[in-house]
């Protein structure tokens, strides 16, 4: 089977303009009905990069869609947030989209000064959001599992709690784990994959290179076999982005200014040309392949442009009838009746 598609709403572009609450939703429904996406995302922060909140947006999307997997790509707040108001609001997500959701969690250690607002108003280290990562999702399991669940860790201590109502999920949701070390430090890339291996169901990441990702991949399979666990077991998925347009220079230069803003920074065109699938619709298709070709399950798309209604459009028709998700006729039959 070849590679899933998925699509990322920008729900930081809120901020600078490139789209709206109200359109996200819109966008997400398009999607949906399509029939062409896997799943749907939204990105989270807290100060670290401010946006419209992930679980309050992806309520409003889980009533607006059927069929496509929901969540955040990634959960960057997940060691700030309570693990017990977590798991209760999760649950109750769950139930709203019928057990379509996927939390996938990460550390969340942002350079930037928001990062460091963060760590000052929560008094957390960046060993404390490793901690509370491991622990957070060990909590999450038992309590959508369980009554009257005790736990205690380094960073979590409570007894006798229940949560109800349950996730819809049986036996409850996946959870994966995020992660993006950088590649020159190996053994750190290694100890964040058996991280994965312990206690994920999946792995996500934002790495572009393939022979980095090619390497990481199999550091995955070889330690999720040292450790008894079947490799096939781990779902791999790719955050990616995306900008189609004939004059490729004119996506790369609209993908950069988008991402600058998004993540207030100066990014070297070369990032952009690794990080985005930029151009007509044959280079994207080339582009996409490539990742399929290493293994991934699935690619999620993010759109960096201004104009997300007319590239979703392009490539719900354009893009995906290349990887047998799509049809033209389906994907315009859906963007009439978001529209309508």
């Amino acid at each position: 089977m070849g590679i899933k598609i998925g699509f990322t709403l920008p729900n930081r572009g809120v901020l600078f303009g490139a789209t709206t609450s109200r359109e996200l939703v819109d966008l997400a429904e398009i999607a949906d009905k399509s029939g062409g996406f896997n799943s749907v995302w939204v990105g989270d922060s807290l100060f670290g990069k401010p946006r419209l909140e992930a679980i309050t947006l992806l309520a409003a999307i889980a009533a607006r869609t059927e069929s496509v997997r929901l969540g955040p790509a990634c959960m960057a707040s997940f060691p700030l947030r309570d693990p017990i108001q977590l798991a209760y609001q999760w649950a109750s997500l769950d139930l709203i989209a019928e057990g379509r959701t996927v939390l996938v969690a990460c550390t969340g250690i942002v350079p930037q000064a928001g990062g460091e607002i963060e760590a000052k108003t929560y008094n957390v280290t960046n060993r404390d959001r490793v901690q509370r990562l491991t622990e957070g999702i060990q909590v999450l399991k038992k309590l959508w599992t369980e009554d009257n669940v005790s736990f205690t860790g380094e960073q979590y201590s409570f007894e006798n709690v229940t949560i109800e109502p349950k996730p819809a999920a049986s036996p409850r949701p996946p959870i994966w784990i995020a992660n993006n070390a950088p590649g020159t430090n190996r053994d750190l890339v290694s100890k964040t994959h058996r991280r994965v291996i312990k206690h994920a169901d999946g792995w996500q990441t934002s790495k572009w290179e393939a022979d980095d990702l090619a390497w990481r991949l199999k550091d995955i399979d070889e330690q999720a076999t040292e450790l008894g666990r079947d490799p096939r077991s781990i779902e791999r998925h790719l955050y990616h982005n995306v900008n189609l347009n004939d004059d490729r220079d004119a996506a790369i230069e609209e993908s950069k200014k988008f991402l600058d803003l998004y993540y207030t920074t100066d990014y070297a065109r070369d990032f952009v040309e690794g990080w985005v699938a930029t151009g007509p619709v044959e280079q994207v298709v080339e582009h996409i392949k490539v990742y399929e070709a290493l293994g991934f399950d699935e690619i999620t798309l993010r759109i960096t442009s201004w104009n997300q209604r007319e590239q979703l459009d392009r490539l719900m028709r354009e893009v995906l009838p290349h990887f047998g998700q799509s049809s033209g006729q389906r994907a315009s039959t859906a963007q009439k009746a978001a529209v309508d």
